[in-house]
């Protein structure tokens, strides 16, 4: 375990390295408990280091036993630390060599080498890699790989292109420069789904997708998904692919979702396998969203890396926002935009507004694991949106071109991406830049005006100052905005207005009638917009705005308002809102997907926070009663027509996971949420008794088990699904969902007490206490049994995996938000665990920081 005492690394302190690596070999030799990793790695002097190069030169490594060093055939003797070692040197190039012992058996952490499953594996970024050999373990320092690994098994895999491949033995190269967090190596029993592709330049690439025996069923989708990824970068943005083979390997113990490492992609299997009878449409499109951006990292990640991992968000920002265009255009755009925004509200808000708040790229950090965040993936990719809206798309995809061409091979900065775009567009984007600099979400507020034939629009921007920000400065928000006419036609198509002051005002001259404003369409900036519209101006957008995006968020907001006075004040549902979601659920032009969306509801932490904002302490269980009376308010409603949506949307052919059936399906299965509030189960029973894949089978049963019939089913899945590890983690993580409140807590942890539970795998845990956090009611019962549970489990798992723990404590960000006596135990599980002998540094940090909220 690495000193949790936390060190403060600036940005500011940003120096280059003294010595550049002109190469490096690796060679392991694999043992369960003593792998054997020697290297030879190259150094010269680095033109870019100003001043003296140092006399003494430091290299990374933790929780490894140093065999022998020497420089140029000098046996070294070097002054070791936990956090590596330091030697002296004279100047000039040298080679370094060295032989170290790793302990892959016992990585239970899941950095560095580690085992899975009787499998070897590795996770590098961001700082794994120094669990490996030691090194200079940072970004900024890019070399050429050739790796050879010795084991007792079948599949021995590593970056770049096979060199030899002998019985027990394989080689590889890595042509491509590249940063140590991008190393990766895989051995074990393994099989290959095999296929190929040829790029735009008539190269042949192989394809592999290697998976454990049995799981060959589940990998067709995904190499459809890889394949369709790489002809859209090359259709979209110009780029091929650049090796003669692309691995994918599936890893069951994995901390992230997945990992591009240059030409051997690890993946956490529920990120990749998948079959019509095991996983949802929702884990389709995961799936191939996730491979599309772990792919899309080869050109926006490794040929252009970061310089420090402050840049974080160059590499991540842009890549979110590349996977997000590419799932827009293989499903359906409306539906992907107005999905991420409700993810950007319920994750990447809540960030902002509490004390993880923090710059796009921040200033400062103790631990990098813990900035793999919200705001650096989500905001960072709304920040690369907007800069294509305000430069518009020809301009975006000329600078690039200019970016590819101009830092192929290099380590980038965010000052390095903005120059390219005002070198190609000849903008000034110092403002602009603010959105990488400043943390917090933009409050933007808007009044309106018609006199004679002119309608003005008056903005006013505020940033609330936090501690990463005390003091935010205005800036540049691109608003799109149209014009409705009462007649439902529309008085001006959408237009960017490229807000830059405090207040600013724009006038729309030249109109027949007083249109309705539909304003921040596409949701065009990451900001929380106030609006002072009558109900009746937000029933006319949502039945006449041709932007699909404020079309559902007015909805929302008659939803959202009509439950915030059923939850303050004891009103009943809003008729015109059930109105208004009825004529939207029958509108056949609208596709089925989009109907489902602006069926739902508000999220019970969506309310919350509005609560809190309104400043008025949210009360958990208020919350949730209201949700139930408006869910029953709505079956009554859609009485006479839930049954004919469910059966028009019944999808009778063989299933698919395409946008088209997946769309049906969600519309179907809100009908029957509805129906099944008033028919005692009978049509969802009906449903899991005949489903045939996965996706209506979890809906029918989740239903059941939410209305208290689900007992009888919950049985029989586990013994249909029990050797069927992804398919248990959806079993797990649906009786913690569906749990009454009260019951949330106890649910879990009887969960926890299963056979097949296990805290090591992160995928189980997360099955089992993300959903318990995800549970607003029942995490925040007024008992406090579910912030007790959750402490007791973390404290067990932080000297196992601290980087899951870190981000699990998340949890208890807006312990704050809430009343004297949840905010009481709250704190008191919190100082538990900060109390703990040897807590790590990553969850020390983590908690430090929302504890001093």
């Amino acid at each position: 375990m690495r000193d949790a005492a936390p060190k403060t690394i600036f940005l500011s302190d940003y120096t280059p390295y003294p010595w550049t690596v002109d190469s490096v070999d690796l060679h392991f030799t694999l043992d369960p408990h003593a792998t054997r990793v020697r290297s030879v790695i190259r150094f010269a002097p680095n033109p870019a280091f100003t001043g003296e190069t140092p006399k003494t030169m430091f290299l990374h490594g933790e929780q490894i036993k140093l065999i022998s060093a020497q420089i140029d055939g000098a046996a070294l003797d070097p002054d070791l630390t936990g956090e590596g070692l330091t030697c002296a040197v004279l100047g000039g190039s040298f080679t370094w060599e060295s032989e170290v012992e790793i302990d892959p058996a016992n990585n239970t952490a899941l950095e560095g080498l580690y085992m899975s499953n009787g499998m070897y594996c590795t996770q590098c970024e961001a700082e794994g890699f120094r669990k490996i050999t030691f090194y200079p373990d940072r970004p900024d320092v890019m070399s050429v790989f050739t790796v050879t690994v010795e084991g007792p098994h079948p599949v021995l895999l590593s970056n770049g292109n096979p060199v030899v491949t002998e019985n027990h033995l394989a080689k590889w190269h890595d042509p491509w420069p590249k940063p140590a967090y991008l190393f990766a190596l895989v051995a074990g029993d393994l099989v290959a789904h095999s296929d190929s592709f040829t790029t735009m330049s008539g190269r042949h690439v192989d394809l592999n997708l290697y998976v454990r025996p049995g799981d060959e069923g589940k990998c067709a989708f995904g190499m459809q998904a890889l394949k369709a990824s790489m002809k859209w970068d090359e259709d979209v943005y110009g780029r091929e692919y650049d090796l003669d083979l692309f691995n994918i390997v599936a890893v069951d113990d994995f901390n992230m979702g997945a990992m591009e490492n240059k030409g051997l992609n690890i993946f956490n299997s529920s990120a990749v396998l998948a079959s019509p009878e095991t996983s949802t449409d929702l884990n389709f499109e995961r799936i191939e969203a996730i491979i599309a951006h772990e792919y899309f990292h080869n050109w926006t990640g490794n040929r252009i890396t970061c310089r420090d991992w402050f840049q974080l968000c160059l590499k991540e920002g842009l890549t979110v926002y590349r996977d997000s265009q590419f799932t827009s255009d293989m499903r359906s755009a409306p539906v992907k935009r107005i999905s991420d925004v409700i993810d950007l509200r319920g994750r990447q808000f809540a960030e902002d507004q509490g004390p993880l708040a923090h710059p796009v790229r921040p200033e400062s950090f103790q631990e990098i694991n813990n900035f793999y965040t919200a705001t650096v993936y989500e905001k960072g990719a709304e920040v690369i949106g907007m800069l294509k809206t305000l430069v518009g798309d020809e301009a975006y995809y000329k600078a690039l071109d200019l970016y590819f061409t101009r830092h192929d091979g290099d380590a980038a900065t965010i000052e390095d991406w903005l120059k390219v775009f005002e070198d190609s567009t000849g903008r000034d984007l110092a403002q602009f830049k603010r959105w990488y600099s400043q943390a917090g979400t933009p409050r933007l507020s808007v009044a309106h005006s018609f006199e004679l034939d002119t309608l003005t629009l008056t903005f006013t921007q505020q940033t609330p100052p936090s501690a990463a920000t005390p003091n935010p400065l205005p800036q540049v928000i691109p608003i799109a905005v149209g014009l409705i006419y009462p007649d439902g036609t529309e008085a001006l198509e959408t237009r960017v207005l490229e807000m830059t002051k405090a207040t600013q005002s724009f006038r729309f001259t030249g109109l027949e009638d007083e249109p309705v404003p539909s304003i921040l369409r596409g949701f065009s900036a990451p900001v929380v917009l106030t609006h002072d519209l009558s109900d009746a101006d937000r029933a006319h957008l949502l039945a006449h705005d041709t932007d699909p995006f404020n079309r559902w968020e007015q909805g929302r907001m008659l939803a959202r308002k009509s439950l915030l006075a059923m939850i303050t004040e004891g009103a009943d549902p809003d008729p015109a809102y059930l109105a208004g979601i009825h004529k939207v659920a029958s509108d056949t032009t609208l596709d089925p997907a989009t109907r489902a969306l602006m069926l739902d509801m508000p999220s019970e932490a969506e309310l919350a926070t509005v609560l809190h904002e309104a400043g008025t302490t949210p009360a958990p269980a208020a919350i949730y009663a209201a949700r139930e009376a408006m869910a029953e308010a709505r079956a009554d409603a859609f009485a006479d027509v839930a049954a004919d949506i469910y059966a028009a949307n019944t999808v009778n052919e063989a299933y698919q996971p395409n946008a088209d059936q997946a769309g049906r399906r969600v519309l179907g299965n809100a009908m029957l949420a509805m129906i099944t509030r008033r028919d005692d189960g009978a049509q969802a029973a009906a449903q899991y008794d005949s489903a045939d894949n996965m996706n209506q089978q979890l809906v029918a049963l989740a239903l059941l088990v939410g209305a208290g019939k689900g007992d009888e089913k919950l049985q029989a899945f586990e013994k249909q699904w029990q050797d069927d590890r992804l398919v248990m983690d959806k079993w797990f993580g649906l009786q913690v969902s569906k749990a009454k409140p009260e019951d949330a807590a106890a649910t879990a942890r009887r969960l926890t007490e299963h056979p097949a539970f296990t805290h090591t795998n992160p995928n189980r845990f997360r099955a089992v206490f993300g959903a318990l956090v995800m549970h607003h009611a029942g995490f925040h019962h007024v008992s406090g049994d579910a912030y007790t549970l959750l402490a007791d489990w973390l404290i067990t798992l932080d000297p196992l995996n601290p980087q899951t723990t870190a981000r699990m404590c998340s949890a208890f960000q807006t312990w704050k938000r809430y009343d004297s006596d949840r905010q009481a135990k709250m704190l008191a599980e919190i100082t538990r665990i900060l109390a703990t002998p040897n807590l790590s540094r990553d969850t020390t940090e983590m908690l430090t920081r929302i504890k001093g909220a």
